[in-house]
This record gives structure tokens, sequence and C-alpha cells, in this order.
């Protein structure tokens, strides 16, 4: 009885081999695979912008004053230089007539001033007065064309005329905004793109474009860059122009559109959902000897479904697309697919 007791306690396990046991293998992750490989890149960028004119003025009066004509029609071209309103000027023409008369006065008076001088009959100082004020009188003159000539309101150039916000008889100051004038042909776009393509656009890219409800796509050329970067959107602000020969397109139009850059040659993209995006960077997953390495990339340009990878990753390298959320450094990886 003895023995057989003995026998069955040498059956029983011991707590310190059981800790020391070697641990069970780690289990694998099933996950699919993309080798990154280096493509040729049609780079481009999206944005959105708005059409503007080339230029566009709100035409207001420089003097208050009461519209005796208006001579142009909404919604027509206009030549520089056209009268395009017209204030009451008898005032100002009436006081010019007064001043002119009275230089004349002033000036016979000089005359007979100097003939007298001559035979000392008067003074230099009287006749210097009276010279000063030959001249004061026509410097009031000049001062009065020039409001004369405020009272004619002109196109400063050539353009389209908007719709009017006066009629004759109407009193405006110089507050009043009459009409606007647009030049619609050539129109500029205005957008913006991230910084990091503050060096990639250049003057003279081509952007390409569609407007709300137009079926066709236009094209203009980029030809000033702000060289400011804006503080609160992080972004470049640039200008494009393009030709609007029959007017199809307006200002104030929203567009999508899409700047055209020089092809890549070797760009590595992989599929937007191999990149976790992080607080600080961004990552991929990498497969190291069959087990998950986390990798920091830049990452550049997008498309639909994939993303570039400017550094951190080289043509070869296995890139975890799917199971991401279960790996962790080191885990080991089992394919499902690697494309």
């Amino acid at each position: 009885m003895a023995a057989v007791a003995l026998a069955a306690c040498g059956k029983k396990k011991d707590p310190a081999a059981s800790a020391t046991a070697p641990r069970q293998a780690a289990r694998a992750v099933k996950s699919d695979a993309v080798i990154a490989k280096a493509v040729k890149l049609d780079q481009t960028i999206d944005a959105s912008g708005t059409l503007q004119s080339n230029e566009e003025v709100q035409l207001q009066p420089e003097i208050s004053g009461r519209i005796t004509n208006i001579y142009f029609k909404e919604g027509t071209n206009v030549a520089k230089g056209t009268v395009l309103v017209k204030l009451f000027d008898g005032d100002i023409k009436a006081q010019i007539q007064k001043l002119q008369l009275q230089q004349d006065l002033s000036k016979t008076t000089l005359k007979r001033q100097e003939n007298l001088l001559k035979i000392n009959g008067i003074s230099q100082q009287d006749v210097d007065v009276t010279a000063n004020q030959v001249s004061a009188y026509q410097a009031d003159i000049e001062y009065n064309k020039i409001q004369l000539q405020k009272t004619e309101i002109r196109a400063p150039f050539s353009g389209t005329i908007g719709l009017r916000n006066v009629s004759e008889g109407a009193i405006v100051s110089t507050t009043t905004i009459m009409t606007t004038l647009q030049q619609i042909d050539p129109l500029k776009i205005d957008f913006a793109v991230p910084e990091k393509y503050r060096l990639a656009v250049k003057k003279g890219d081509i952007v390409s474009f569609k407007v709300a409800g137009d079926p066709d796509s236009y094209k203009g050329s980029i030809y000033a860059i702000d060289p400011k970067i804006d503080l609160a959107t992080r972004t470049v602000k640039i200008r494009a122009i393009l030709p609007n020969k029959g007017g199809k397109l307006f200002p104030g139009s929203f567009v999508k559109m899409t700047i055209l850059l020089k092809d890549i040659p070797n760009a590595i993209m992989v599929p937007t959902q191999a990149v976790i995006p992080g607080t600080r960077d961004k990552q991929v997953i990498v497969a190291d000897s069959g087990r998950a390495k986390f990798v920091i990339v830049e990452t550049g340009i997008r498309d639909k479904d994939n993303v570039q990878i400017t550094s951190g990753l080289e043509p070869g390298d296995t890139v975890i697309i799917s199971g991401i959320q279960q790996l962790k450094p080191g885990s080991v990886i089992q394919y499902n697919k690697v494309q």
C-alpha cells in the first residue's frame, strides 16, 4: 500500500516546473499586403477656387450732385474713357466764368500799373500784388475746371457695365454706388493649395477646371503666387488667368480645378488604408522577416485610392494593408494575399 501511495505522489505536477515551461508561440495575425513599387505618377493637385474679373470697379462720383444724364445701358460693353453719367455742372461753370472776368480785370489793372511803374507813378510792391492776384485767379480757375471734370463719370477701362442703381434726377454723394464695371475677358481664378506644394507649383503651370452646370472643361495658366503662407489655413494663395471669349464664364462662379504639375518618374504609391495617421507623424506597417515593423513615413500626392510615400519606404518593401488594428511591433504576420 505504501508503494502505491508513493507512485501516486510521483504523478503530481510541480508548480515551479510549470512556471518555467516555454510559453506558447504567439498567434499569427492574418493580413493582406502589397509590394511597394516605383511607378510613373502624373502629378496633379485638386483644389477649389473662384472666378474673378480681370478688372472690377464700383462706379462712385468724386463729388456730390444731381444726375442730369445717364449714357449707358445695363449689361453692355463700353470703351475706356466713355462718359457714363453726367452730374449737374451749372454752378461750377458759373464760378469759372466769374473767376475769368475777375482775372481779366486784374490783367488790365496790372498792365496799367506796369505803365505807371515806368514813370515811377506806382511802387513795385503794388505791381507785384496785382500780378499775384492774376496768378491766384488762374489757380482758382484750374481748380474749378478739375471739379467740372468730376461731374463726368467715365469708364476707367474697357469692360461690361453692370446693373444701374440710380436714375436721372437722383442726388448722389461720394458713397453712392451707381453701377459696376467689370472686365471679364480674360478672367482670373483665385485658389489655394496646402503649403507642402509651395515648391511644386510654379508660374506657367496649367490648371484645368469645371464650373457647375457646364459640361465643358476649361484651362488656364498660373501667373502669380502669393509670397506669404496664410497663417490661418496654412495654404498658399495662387492666381491663374484664362481667356473668356464670348463671356461664357461669369465672375464669382465656384470651380473645381486640377493643377497639372511635372510627372514624377519613380513615385512609391500605396493604398490609402495602409497609412496610420498619428498626432505628430504618419506610419505604415512593413513585414520584416515575417514580423510587423512600424515605419514613420511622409506622404505626398493622393488620388482616389492611393497615396504617394515620399520618404520611409523603398521599392520592394512589403506593406500591410489589412488587419492593421490587430498588429503590434513584432507581431507574426500570416499573409492572406500579397499583391
